[in-house]
């Protein structure tokens, strides 16, 4: 018998039940700023546009210059994992307790080491997280005194997933796959929605910001007509820039644009709530929580995750919006797309409350 047949077989992780796809792991670098420093930022206000490294590194040395002061005892300043996709998988495994994982690539500089450590400390499944040699993608996240986020992540440098290295044994054994559209990877959505749909999954889109939609909305179009998006997520501006074309673009024409070419179809409406529709119903649902937050980043990553939390335990579309509004509300009430413990309590709350069936978590 040869050496090999020796050593102990590996047990294969069990599939996730949800897949997010993060071509690039994100450091975000969070801060409360003075509107002074945002006035120096090139791009709109309040949305996300990539910057190169001089500029990132440009912005974070001027962020303990324009620092806001602590609100209630919370730091001004937080250094944590993210990106919208992995928010909203963080969120479904650790709050919601659904088996869920990442899919994509992170370096191995002090970066990736960190955003490892806080997706596996969360529950994160990252048995499909290849590491690769080279820098992890990093974002300044500047938040403004009435909790508006501006996002400038810098991703040039960074590894990132290739479409060639997926394979379908990426997908085998989950039942969905969560994107965020982003043109500079859209040959690797198209060969995740591909393959993801050869083995059954249903695939949920996030359209990531205004200025996504605004810059490169033909082939987002292209996407959607393809048929292959079972549910997506547009907020207000990102709704309003898809019609832009269209006679009308409130958000009763967004969603039923959207709800031609998806099963699911959410528009969500900031302290309005959010508007949904599924097959000939369509429902309204109020926020939930404080109309001043502290940090908008991340509720629509986090609303994400309790619509899908419904969804996957067969929870009417009212229900499903519900839960996404508590969860969205909980994560506003700090800096950063990850909930803080605390507030993970307060959304169970809400939930009780509103007569929704509370999660089963470790």
């Amino acid at each position: 018998m040869g050496a090999e047949g020796l050593l102990p077989k590996k047990i294969a992780p069990i599939p996730p039940l949800i897949l997010g796809l993060q071509p690039s792991a994100l450091v975000d670098h969070v801060a409360r700023v003075d509107w002074s420093l945002l006035d120096q930022i090139p791009g709109d206000r309040g949305g996300s546009q990539q910057v190169a490294i001089e500029d990132l590194k440009h912005i974070l040395s001027e962020v303990n210059i324009h620092i806001l002061p602590s609100v209630d005892g919370i730091s001004p300043i937080r250094t944590i994992a993210g990106g919208s996709v992995a928010n909203t998988i963080r969120g479904l495994s650790v709050g919601f307790g659904v088996s869920s994982g990442l899919i994509g690539a992170c370096g191995d500089d002090e970066q990736g080491c960190l955003f490892v450590q806080n997706m596996s400390l969360n529950g994160v499944n990252l048995s499909k997280l290849r590491m690769k040699k080279g820098h992890t993608a990093q974002c300044a996240c500047l938040v403004d005194a009435v909790g508006n986020r501006t996002m400038r992540p810098c991703l040039s440098s960074a590894v990132r997933l290739q479409p060639n290295e997926l394979s379908v044994d990426d997908f085998k054994g989950s039942k969905w796959l969560a994107l965020r559209y982003g043109f500079y990877h859209i040959e690797l959505i198209r060969m995740a929605i591909r393959l993801a749909k050869q083995e059954g999954l249903l695939v949920s889109l996030d359209l990531a910001s205004f200025e996504m939609v605004r810059d490169f909305r033909p082939p987002l179009l292209e996407l959607l007509e393809a048929g292959h998006i079972d549910l997506c997520f547009a907020n207000e501006d990102e709704a309003r820039e898809l019609l832009r074309c269209e006679q009308k673009s409130d958000p009763e024409t967004a969603v039923g644009f959207l709800s031609q070419h998806c099963k699911w179809a959410v528009v969500t409406l900031g302290p309005n709530g959010c508007i949904a529709k599924h097959g000939a119903e369509i429902v309204r649902v109020p926020a939930t929580g404080e109309t001043q937050p502290t940090d908008a980043t991340g509720a629509g990553d986090l609303f994400a995750s309790g619509f899908l939390y419904g969804l996957v335990n067969g929870l009417p579309l009212e229900d499903c919006c519900k839960v996404g509004a508590c969860s969205g509300g909980s994560v506003i009430r700090a800096l950063g797309g990850e909930v803080m413990p605390e507030n993970w309590q307060w959304m169970y709350k809400q939930m009780q409350v509103k007569g929704l069936p509370l999660p089963i978590t470790n």
